[in-house]
Order: structure tokens, then C-alpha cells, then sequence
């Protein structure tokens, strides 16, 4: 699980010995492992509009290493199929979206749902399309895009207690105080996502799994049976006319209500 700021905790001193040089040595890389890390999760350091995580050169060539095998599924050739036919919207606000190059099935997820009860990500936003996202109220971009992606629940989702065919499952990551994600969704006025919540961490962990979940916040489109269409590492404007136009032809292409609005 991605550390939180305050988590980090300085080397501790040496008191009067004089520190060895393999002392120092692995405390910078402790160091400039961590300012790495937070970069990549709070987006800083290069300015780009969509935050990347980064990992240690030995985590990461692992994860590349067990993410091909993880995830594939050729019985989710239709989403990869959708994911090819609307690449081309993948641009302006949702340039950073990256369709999915072949056939992929992502972990059934487990987490709590607004009540407080054990659910799965397969029980949850009906039988269409869903943009499942992971974030936590500790991270700014994750905070920053909440009310983008409010709007486009209302926009998108069910309406007057309709079957959906697309839903936004926003996950939240925070750990620590279980009445913190909901006091920041009441404050920011946030009316028309549900309130998932995962306090163990576990999704972070599954997802990683299959080359997913390495920093906040990760948005993913998939399809009913849990197979991805595309996904993004980092902010989007969800409520673009950009983000609209890609949503809405996935849906033309597999959403049971895609006529919808």
C-alpha cells in the first residue's frame, strides 16, 4: 500500500558514533526511494497533467514481469475489441486514457460497500459498463477530480432508480479514519457516487497484480463480466465533452442501456 506522507519516518540517528559509508549509502536511497514514490503518487515533479507512480527499479521489473500473464482472458476479446474502436477518441482531456491492447480480466475486487458490508466489484453497478476508480482523501489529484467524477455519474448513470448501463465505482484507500471519506464527500458536496471503501488496502495489492493500482488515483472502464476496456494512472477531467464523447461510444459498442441520455 502506497504510503501516506505522514506515514514516512526519518532514518533514525546515530547518537555520537560516526555513521559508516554503507549507513549512508542506504539511507539516501531510502530517501530518494521515497521522493520517488510520492512524486509519482501526488503527481510532482514534471508538471504533467496525468501522475504516474513510480516503483524501484526491482519492484517494477517484477511487476512487469508477472502483469501480461496476470490479467489476460480471451474470453474478453469484446472489450479489447471496443477498447481498439475507440482509441481514437482518446484525446484533449482524456489524451492520457490507454485502450486496451488485448484481451484482459481484472480481479474480482473486494471491498465494503456504503452500509459497511463485504461486497465484490462483480455485485456492484449493475450489468453495463463501469469506470472503477481507486483514491484516497490523502491524495490531492484523487480530491481534485472527485466532483468531475460526481457529475459524471449523474450524467451517465442510472436515473429515477433505472438499470444502468454504466456506473462509476469509486473506491476509497483510506486507512486510518473510517469517517474521513465521508466527511470529505459531504463537504465537497459529492451527491451521486456511492461511498465504496477498502480501509485494508487489499484492492492496491490485487490490482497491482495485473500491472494496475501502482499510484492514486487508477481509473479503469470495463465491461459487465470485469474484463478492462482502458484505463488511466492519474487525474482526468471525467466530465469532459472529451470524456463524455469516449464513455458514450463504449457504451454504443456493449452497455445494455447505451441509448440512455
Amino acid at each position: 500500500m502506497t504510503e501516506r506522507p505522514e506515514d514516512a519516518t526519518p532514518p533514525e540517528k546515530s547518537g555520537s558514533a560516526r555513521p559508516g559509508r554503507f549507513a549512508l549509502v542506504v539511507a539516501a536511497a531510502v530517501i530518494l526511494g521515497a521522493i520517488a514514490g510520492l512524486a509519482g503518487v501526488y503527481g510532482i515533479g514534471g508538471g504533467t497533467r496525468n501522475a504516474v507512480a513510480t516503483l524501484p527499479p526491482s519492484a517494477a521489473g517484477d511487476a512487469a514481469a508477472t502483469a501480461p500473464a496476470a490479467g489476460a482472458d480471451a474470453t474478453c476479446t469484446a472489450a479489447a475489441d471496443t477498447a481498439k474502436r475507440i482509441a481514437g477518441l482518446a484525446k484533449g482531456e482524456l489524451a492520457a486514457f490507454a485502450p486496451t491492447q488485448k484481451p484482459t480480466r481484472l480481479p474480482d475486487l473486494a471491498f465494503l460497500d456504503p452500509e459497511g458490508k463485504p461486497v465484490k466489484l462483480s455485485e456492484v453497478g449493475g450489468d453495463g459498463l463501469k469506470l472503477v476508480n481507486i483514491w484516497a482523501t490523502w491524495c490531492v489529484p484523487c480530491r481534485e477530480e472527485m466532483p468531475a467524477l460526481d457529475e459524471l455519474q449523474a450524467e451517465l448513470g442510472a436515473k429515477d432508480g433505472g438499470k444502468p448501463g454504466f456506473e462509476v465505482v469509486a473506491i476509497n484507500m483510506d486507512t486510518r479514519d473510517p469517517a474521513k471519506p465521508k466527511a470529505f464527500m459531504d463537504e465537497t458536496g459529492i451527491r451521486n457516487l456511492a461511498l465504496y471503501t477498502d480501509p485494508k488496502g487489499q484492492t492496491f495489492q490485487e490490482l497491482r497484480a495485473v500491472g494496475r493500482g501502482f499510484g492514486l488515483p487508477t481509473t479503469m472502464l470495463i465491461d459487465a463480466k470485469g474484463c478492462e476496456i482502458g484505463h488511466i494512472a492519474g487525474p482526468a477531467e471525467w466530465a469532459s465533452p472529451d470524456a463524455l464523447a469516449l464513455l458514450r461510444a463504449a457504451l454504443a459498442d456493449g452497455g445494455p442501456n447505451s441509448g440512455a441520455n
